[in-house]
């Protein structure tokens, strides 16, 4: 598969991440089984997953003047992102406070900070600097830089790819711009779509009558049950999950983007995309944490090799 060319205009943030065997409810204290820190943000995680699987990632994002800044900076280039675009502003770094249960299940509360100076200046200078082949936005930096990047995109012919998280209200002017939309089925309902409970034919239905009110391409991401294809004018199409033993699902979804953009900037088809997609996700969810939950370079060459068969 030749290299991948994925601009990734999103955040940054360290994660800290607490484990226990429930999570606690209002103003209970509990004692934890283990703490980690490590590298995360959405956007950042979704261009390690690119790079992971052989992608050339360049990079859009603020971090601020601090340790967690530093240390950000350090990882892209372990990583093999090209973090050319990446400007330190006066300030603190984004965080993400992380608790994970037994089972697995996490909650997140995200502190943007920095991410919040990304500019639509600097994302089409990146833009224009880079032609990538396929564009990825989160919702953890400014709606109007995603616009002012995915306008440059749409009238250059290439591919983006909003992964609508956290979810909130989409700008009209990003929807207009954007070729998939990839929200999981929580995400879903809140950008109002509808609950999507299992029964397929229902889910079909909402998709269906999603895609065609906003005129966008769909995959639905469904954890174990894999993911819901939709092209815009086609038909819903289903990519099951390969079986795993869950250990932490944290990451799971920017393991799915980042699979899913590097099958669309690798000229496959969006049902090939997602099944690399899925693979890539299920493995993760094997191993704790975020970007070190990731397959490793060789291991993602073997995922990559048996989706394209």
């Amino acid at each position: 598969m030749p290299e991948a060319s994925i601009l990734v205009v999103g955040s940054t943030m360290i994660d800290l991440i607490a484990y226990a065997d429930v999570l606690p409810e209002d103003g209970q204290t509990i004692v934890g089984k283990r703490f980690a820190m490590g590298f995360g943000g959405k956007g950042a995680n979704q261009a390690v997953a690119a790079a992971r699987l052989g992608a050339h990632v360049v990079m859009v994002n603020c971090v601020g003047e601090d340790a967690y800044g530093a240390q950000t900076l350090d990882n892209f280039a372990a990583q093999g992102v090209d973090a050319t675009f990446v400007r330190r502003v006066p300030g603190s770094s984004g965080v993400a406070p992380i608790w994970v249960d037994a089972a697995g299940r996490n909650r997140i509360i995200c502190v943007p900070a920095a991410n919040d100076e990304t500019s639509p200046a600097l994302a089409l200078e990146a833009f224009e600097a880079t032609r990538p082949g396929v564009v990825v936005a989160q919702f953890e930096t400014p709606q109007a830089t995603t616009a002012a990047v995915f306008a440059a995109a749409r009238a250059a012919g290439v591919t983006t790819v909003l992964n609508p998280a956290p979810a909130a209200p989409i700008d009209e002017a990003i929807l207009s711009a954007t070729d998939w939309l990839v929200p999981n089925e929580h995400e879903f309902a809140l950008i109002g779509g509808g609950t999507l409970d299992g029964d397929e034919a229902l889910e079909d239905e909402r998709l269906r009558a999603f895609g065609a009110a906003h005129r966008v391409s769909l995959v639905v991401t469904l954890g174990a049950r894999g993911a819901a294809v939709l092209p815009l004018d086609g038909s819903v199409a289903r990519v099951a999950a390969p079986p795993v033993r869950p250990m932490d699902t944290t990451g799971a979804g920017d393991a799915f983007v980042g699979g899913f953009a590097v099958g669309l900037a690798g000229g496959w088809s969006a049902l090939d995309a997602a099944r690399l997609g899925c693979a890539f996700a299920a493995d993760s969810v094997t191993r704790a944490g975020t970007q070190s939950s990731f397959a490793t370079r060789d291991d993602a060459a073997a995922i990559l090799a048996a989706v394209r068969g």
